[in-house]
């Protein structure tokens, strides 16, 4: 009787720590998308739709690499927005360094760049990220090795080159995240390069594969903290173009566009419910 209360003790305090924890990266993913539309709007830059489709995973992933002293690499370079503005949710960097993003002199520039505090490499030439990563992951064991891609970066060989090293070394420390927002460039991903059934080609790569919707925090913590039985781990994330702005969403335009004036106070309201 006594073990049984002492595991439902155990239940409580687990389940109240996962509440606490994905209530904190909802949070963060708000914060992500608000600082990202005034930061793209400020500097009429580009890549909003991208950034808005890569806040929640950014924002557990982010807390993950805290937590576990881990190394992240943001190779969806154009998706810059969105990393800075969680550097600054984690006090890494100011927030007032935030309203810089894209002026003269300013290092948060509008690819990710290395000279910013809490960035170890400058991304946004696609295919380098990933292959990148494995160099970390073979040298340091110890650590965990995230490493953030676009689906259209699925276009570039030296990304499959790297699911195969990967799989032979069986780098379990090793985890890829892939923003499959099914929109690049210039239209839709499968159109340009149809890479479906894209779980079966991890699978036959050797690699353990997580499909998942990428707006569900809860399965992203699920997926990214699940056993990866001494194999790297990918975790599809299916997330949508410009998540949260239903003007935005599923939109090739917004890879482009800049919101601006009532658009954006409006766009801002909306993300922020």
């Amino acid at each position: 009787m006594q073990g049984g209360k002492y595991a439902q003790t155990e239940k409580r305090a687990f389940l109240s720590s996962l509440s606490e924890k994905i209530i904190n990266a909802q949070m963060s993913a708000k914060y992500i998308r608000v600082k990202s539309l005034k930061m793209v709007s400020a500097a009429n830059s580009s890549h909003i739709g991208s950034c808005l489709s890569a806040a929640d995973f950014t924002a557990v992933v982010h807390s993950l690499v805290q937590n576990n002293k881990g190394e992240l690499i943001f190779s969806k370079g154009h998706a810059a927005a969105a990393l800075y503005a969680s550097l600054a949710d984690l006090k890494v960097i100011s927030e007032d360094l935030l309203e810089t993003f894209g002026g003269d002199g300013s290092e948060l520039i509008g690819h990710v760049n290395h000279m910013v505090e809490g960035v170890s490499f400058s991304t946004g030439s696609l295919g380098h990220g990933l292959p990148l990563g494995i160099g970390i992951a073979i040298a340091s064991k110890h650590k965990r090795v995230y490493v953030v891609i676009s689906d259209g970066e699925l276009n570039e060989g030296t990304t499959w080159e790297s699911f195969a090293i990967a799989s032979q070394l069986k780098l379990n420390n090793l985890i890829l995240i892939i923003d499959a927002n099914g929109i690049q460039s210039f239209g839709n991903t499968n159109e340009i390069l149809n890479l479906e059934p894209l779980k079966e080609k991890f699978l036959n790569f050797g690699w353990s594969c997580h499909d998942i919707d990428g707006h569900s925090i809860p399965l992203l913590f699920e997926a990214l903290e699940s056993d990866s039985n001494n194999k790297p781990k990918v975790v599809i994330a299916r997330t949508i173009k410009g998540k949260g702005v239903k003007e935005m969403e599923g939109k090739l335009e917004w890879h482009y566009k800049s919101p601006k004036n009532e658009d954006l106070e409006k766009f801002i309201i909306e993300v922020s419910k």
